[in-house]
């Protein structure tokens, strides 16, 4: 089944309009029906969630949010209601406002609902409450997740029933949610949702790594190196989102960031935002220096910029983190150059400086035209590992 990729357009009625461009303008998990518990409309954030976060999954406008058509629709969602268990309790949650609406009562009920929820029906308790909340699930990555669930009774400017509005949220509280939102960037996140399905992508890589960590931290009580740590981190993420890359993994002092091609623009946009990044983590690892009661010369970094034409790149998401991460020789070729970078050089490989367009190019203040490279075994600082695994690749200092 084909399934549309465009927003559904708002209900006719003007009531239900109204509540449902208030859901989709706030961005909430949303879906209202008519007084018959037919959908008219969801809002394309539970449509993008319920797609796994790479399509908008496919919700059966104008059937009944309890029969069969709607039931067979959420056995292609990759999350939410996607079990006959989860959907019967859906039913028992609202069920009495269902009945209270069916013309006919429960014999009518029955013949409209979902065979698996025939059974069901005799139990029910009708009630026409105003506003009604249950503690539902759906399933996430692995088993199902809590999630709390909102009704509200729509009513025209005469007192007639227009509708039912649902919306939902994550079980956990808004100053949970609040907490954990409020130190990350909304375009990252987006940028995160984008790789969520692992693929293919060209992309721009950034490793970057703290020289003489070690003898640092002897030198420094462990609250103090802790304290250093954490601003690096702080430093070296928020430079990398303000130039519209991906974080990757931390590992120890080393930091990695990818910058792809398909959000950045272009090729030659997403390695002009690498480079800026590598200055301007540059520039506030200084300021990390100085926070931390320390000598610009005792906290440097050491960077490495390549490009990777295949990269294999997707997220990592668990139940303690989501990551991004990518695979490809390129990443191992990067971390190379990075090693040979010591005494705070920023070593960018050719293949990256070359993707550099004459206005990306110009407003780095580089001439890739007129660039002299030097392989990177050639170097004095090349490492071991640099010799014998990517002797060849081209660098020089940006």
């Amino acid at each position: 089944m084909a399934v549309a990729q465009e927003s559904y357009p708002l209900p006719d009625d003007p009531s239900l309009a109204e509540v449902a461009a208030t859901l989709r303008g706030a961005g909430h998990w949303g879906w209202v029906m008519d007084p018959e518990w037919r959908v008219v409309y969801v809002t394309d954030e539970i449509r993008l969630t319920f797609g796994g976060n790479t399509e908008l999954s496919h919700w059966p406008i104008g059937a009944h949010y309890f029969g069969p058509e709607f039931k067979a629709a959420t056995l292609t969602w990759r999350f939410g209601t996607t079990n006959e268990e989860l959907f019967r309790g859906n039913f028992a949650a609202v069920g009495g406002w269902v009945l209270t609406d069916t013309p006919g009562g429960r014999d009518a009920l029955r013949e409209i609902v979902d065979p698996s929820l025939r059974d069901m029906v005799d139990n029910l308790a009708p009630y026409d409450t105003a506003a009604r909340w249950f503690a539902g699930a759906g399933m996430g990555l692995e088993f199902p997740v809590g999630v709390a669930v909102a009704g509200l009774r729509i009513r025209d400017r005469d007192g007639r029933l227009a509708g039912t509005a649902m919306f939902s949220k994550p079980a956990a509280g808004m100053a949970t949610l609040g907490a954990m939102t409020s130190m990350t960037d909304a375009g990252h996140l987006s940028r995160m949702l984008q790789v969520s399905k692992a693929g293919r992508r060209p992309a721009a890589i950034l490793f970057a790594d703290l020289e003489a960590s070690s003898p640092l931290a002897r030198r420094l009580s462990t609250a103090s190196y802790f304290a250093l740590g954490r601003r690096l981190v702080r430093a070296c993420d928020r430079c990398v989102i303000e130039a519209g890359g991906l974080p990757g993994r931390h590992v120890g002092d080393g930091v990695v960031a990818f910058f792809l091609a398909e959000t950045a623009g272009s090729e030659s946009a997403a390695a002009r935002a690498c480079i800026t990044a590598a200055r301007a983590l540059r520039e506030a690892v200084r300021d990390v220096a100085t926070r931390s009661d320390l000598q610009p010369g005792d906290v440097v970094m050491r960077f490495g910029l390549h490009w990777g034409s295949t990269l294999y790149v997707g997220s990592i998401t668990t139940a303690g983190r989501a990551e991004v991460t990518a695979l490809g020789d390129e990443v191992n070729e990067a971390a190379r150059i990075e090693a040979c970078a010591t005494g705070g050089l920023t070593l960018a490989s050719k293949a990256l400086l070359e993707r550099l367009e004459p206005g990306d190019a110009a407003a780095l203040d580089l001439d890739p035209d007129h660039v002299t490279y030097t392989s990177l075994g050639d170097l004095d600082t090349a490492t071991d590992k640099a010799r014998r695994d990517a002797p060849a690749i081209a660098v020089c200092e940006v």
